[in-house]
């Protein structure tokens, strides 16, 4: 009887462990305006994989509990998995990159291929931690800690903007002759008259001014400028074909204050709402530069 009993508080534990795994995953899972993960067979992959997670991380804690130490460096294959997701999202997503008329970057297809990596970690952390209260304590309380996983799970999901680290203005888009520039900073030169006329027709021009010298490293990063470009494409529309050079999004750093000029061509010429947008874009782990950090920067005390 206590060995039913036993078995019966490990099987409610996995149960529960897998349900807020899964709750987890369900609450990182959304297509989004990049269109990723794809709908619906995108998402019944990452689903699939969530499941799985959500199982490692409940059937550890019994593992654990019986001393089958064995049993859990499944975990390590586990890992070695996620890995390979990891590099199947970078691969296709690169695959697809040469199809935009504005591209991600690779900076970018890193930052998403790390995020949904991550995220099956957070999944295995949220059903082991609440497998293990539900079998070591009691049902109701790994319902707590389920919850409480959850939040934290919220809280992890999703990382720092630009608003954080910057501030976003409109600017004037202005031509002197051939000459195209934004604000004060200068863009490029636009020979074509066709162009020159499309320019001051549709043309969107914003500043970004970083807050403090780790900002202006960030910025500085081409991947997180290209990472810029991309989600005001993708957002306002981008008023171009394949092959128009002339009329490609660009980001220029200003090399004396580190302010970075950013123009566009959007479909939809809204100032506010590139304001908006920029405003929201994801800063790119991969893009974070600390140099205030480094002891020759440290302040004297």
């Amino acid at each position: 009887m206590n060995t039913f009993l036993l078995d019966n508080k490990y099987t409610i534990g996995i149960i529960m462990g897998m349900l807020f795994g899964m709750l987890a995953r369900l609450s990182m899972l959304r297509t989004d305006y990049r269109q990723y993960p794809t709908h619906p067979h995108g998402k019944i992959i990452h689903l699939s994989l969530g499941i799985i997670a959500a199982a490692l991380g409940s059937v550890a804690v019994p593992a654990l509990l019986k001393k089958d130490y064995t049993a859990v460096t499944f975990l390590t294959v586990a890992a070695q998995q996620f890995r390979d997701v990891r590099n199947m999202e970078r691969d296709t997503l690169t695959k697809i990159d040469g199809m935009e008329l504005v591209q991600r970057g690779a900076t970018y297809i890193e930052g998403i291929a790390m995020v949904f990596e991550g995220r099956n970690y957070l999944v295995i952390m949220s059903s082991f931690v609440t497998s293990f209260a539900a079998i070591t304590l009691n049902w109701y309380l790994g319902l707590a800690v389920g919850v409480l996983s959850l939040i934290v799970v919220h809280l992890l999901r999703a990382g720092k903007s630009l608003s954080h680290i910057a501030t976003v203005k409109e600017a004037p888009v202005r031509q002197e002759g051939a000459d195209l520039y934004v604000g004060d900073i200068y863009i490029m030169n636009v020979g074509l008259k066709s162009n020159q006329e499309i320019i001051s027709e549709r043309g969107i021009g914003l500043i970004i001014k970083p807050n403090n010298p780790n900002s202006k490293a960030t910025l500085s990063n081409l991947g997180q400028r290209q990472a810029i470009l991309y989600d005001l494409s993708t957002i306002l529309g981008v008023y171009r074909d394949d092959g128009e050079p002339a009329l490609i999004p660009m980001a220029k750093l200003d090399m004396r204050d580190s302010r970075l000029a950013v123009f566009i061509l959007p479909q939809e010429k809204d100032p506010a709402k590139a304001v908006e947008t920029a405003l929201r874009v994801p800063i790119l782990e991969s893009a974070v530069r600390m140099p205030t950090e480094a002891k020759v920067n440290e302040e004297e005390t």
